[in-house]
């Protein structure tokens, strides 16, 4: 019997608005597996909607999102020690968990029981590494057999963190631990190309109208750095880059429109690959409507039991 349904797909496909749905109606909880929404503040740019939890009038419980400061860096090593301090308290309440989220490190790390160590800085593999530029670093990192790929990875910095990973796993064993038996249901969403692209370029344009730069402005003028709002990548790359007039508007809207779309691309090349390795994913065509794909992944459910 499933204890985990897990709602996986590009960005902009609608995810939040079906885990949700499953979660409210199922009586459960939705847990995050997004690597940016970890962060208070980055709201808008992150796409956290937290609007949307809510079902037939009723707040709809969430987890893994607004734990830790921007500027800082979460790692996956704490991600999954988060994950299942909540997928055991759920399990304990009797609350039926719904890991929702586009970042196929997260979602695979849970999915494939990863015992994880903390990995420490290797300053002089920084220095090796930091004239190459993110073609290159991503080169570099599809050459390793390991858990981190270039999903993620949408930044020199955070490419650079995933080779230094790997390269540790390489005479490190992960540290031996309890890992509970994680049976899930894995769900996807997706659309054809063009419907996802024109998706995400009408969901840029709404977030910027909806006020994303005055949110990084807001974030510089806290005090959080430049360079750590870049290595998050994607729009808080692109609009600090224009905040600090490196960039005109023109140009950071035409450049984070193509980083979204080739980030979408990757993203999908993450969740074939988890089909190719194994995991059992079941597809829904994005232009269904919400009832029926609610219907579809109960049915998906119901054969289980």
């Amino acid at each position: 019997m499933y204890n985990l349904l897990t709602i996986i797909g590009a960005t902009a496909t609608g995810k939040t608005a079906l885990a949700v749905r499953l979660a409210g109606e199922l009586g459960g909880e939705v847990i995050s597996a997004d690597s940016r929404q970890l962060y208070r503040g980055m709201d808008i740019g992150t796409g956290k909607d937290l609007g949307e939890y809510v079902h037939a009038g009723r707040p709809v419980p969430y987890h893994l999102i607004d734990i830790a400061e921007a500027g800082e860096r979460y790692n996956l090593f704490m991600y999954t020690q988060k994950f299942l301090d909540v997928w055991r308290d759920c399990e304990r309440r009797g609350v039926f968990p719904v890991l929702c989220g586009g970042s196929g490190l997260y979602v695979e790390s849970i999915l494939k029981a990863y015992r994880m160590t903390p990995v420490p800085e290797n300053k002089m593999l920084r220095e090796k590494l930091a004239s190459k530029s993110l073609e290159e670093l991503s080169a570099v990192l599809a050459s390793y057999r390991s858990l981190h790929n270039t999903t993620d990875t949408n930044t020199a910095a955070r490419a650079i963190r995933a080779i230094e990973i790997a390269e540790y796993y390489k005479t490190h064993e992960p540290e031996e631990g309890e890992f509970p038996v994680i049976r899930s249901l894995v769900v996807g969403v997706y659309f054809d190309r063009e419907t996802r692209r024109r998706r995400i370029t009408e969901r840029l344009r709404a977030r910027l109208e909806a006020g994303m730069v005055d949110e990084v402005r807001g974030l510089l003028d806290k005090g959080v750095a430049p360079d750590d709002l870049i290595y998050y990548g994607l729009e808080y790359k692109y609009l600090t880059l224009y905040l600090l007039g490196k960039l005109t508007y023109e140009e950071m809207v035409e450049r984070l429109n193509v980083a979204i779309h080739q980030f979408a691309k990757r993203q999908m090349t993450w969740f074939r690959k988890m089909e190719r390795d194994g995991c059992d994913i079941h597809w829904l065509d994005g232009n269904m409507s919400l009832e029926d794909k609610v219907s579809q992944v109960r049915n998906w459910l119901a054969e289980e039991c």
